[in-house]
């Protein structure tokens, strides 16, 4: 039997249906992870999430994602949207992102913020799962530019817990911001190769 999972509030994305919460729960129930933390009432969120050092780290999320009932969405890269899984992506909320066209790659994920109503978008600062000397930036000007509040989140492989962690208070300057969340994040949670975080 899962623990309990936080309520979703009002104003958050949904999708899914009674099976696909079921789905969830079973992913989470079978890998034995839990969910811990409460989710914030906003619309609009820049969700930051790591230590992200494998991709397991999808399959937990995705579990995570779909017991909530939450719609999440999550840049991609695009050449990972083939057939058949293509499709699949696109329906657990992928955006597709052509890494070779970076420099309007904010202004577009802003427009999106604008012309939704609704948008939580789910990014691994790191940008991959090898070992980086520091997190990338594009979240926080994401959140700056879209004016959203930015939430914190981790995997805890050390205790199999996604945690929901809390709203972060930005201050404009990215580079200090995002060295200062990657090491709340590091500091507090084991990843699935520690080594890599």
């Amino acid at each position: 039997m899962i623990a309990l999972l936080p309520s979703l509030p009002h104003s958050a994305p949904r999708k899914g249906n009674r099976f696909s919460r079921w789905l969830g729960r079973r992913i989470l129930v079978a890998m034995g992870w839990r969910v811990e933390g409460d989710l914030p009432d906003h619309p609009h969120l820049v969700v930051a999430v790591g230590p992200h050092t494998s991709n397991w780290d999808f399959v937990v999320a995705m579990g995570v994602i779909l017991a909530l009932g939450v719609r999440v969405n999550y840049l991609m890269k695009r050449e990972a949207f083939f057939w058949p899984v293509g499709g699949v992506f696109r329906w657990l909320g992928g955006i597709p992102l052509d890494r070779r066209s970076t420099g309007d790659t904010v202004p577009q994920i802003v427009d999106h913020y604008r012309q939704s109503s609704g948008l939580w978008l789910a990014i691994t600062p790191e940008g991959t799962r090898a070992k980086v000397a520091y997190w990338k930036t594009g979240f926080l000007r994401i959140a700056r530019e879209a004016d959203v509040p930015v939430l914190v989140a981790a995997w805890d492989y050390s205790r199999k817990v996604f945690v929901l962690d809390r709203l972060w208070p930005t201050t404009g300057d990215h580079v200090a911001d995002a060295e200062a969340i990657r090491r709340h994040i590091c500091g507090r949670y084991t990843g699935c190769y520690p080594e890599l975080q």
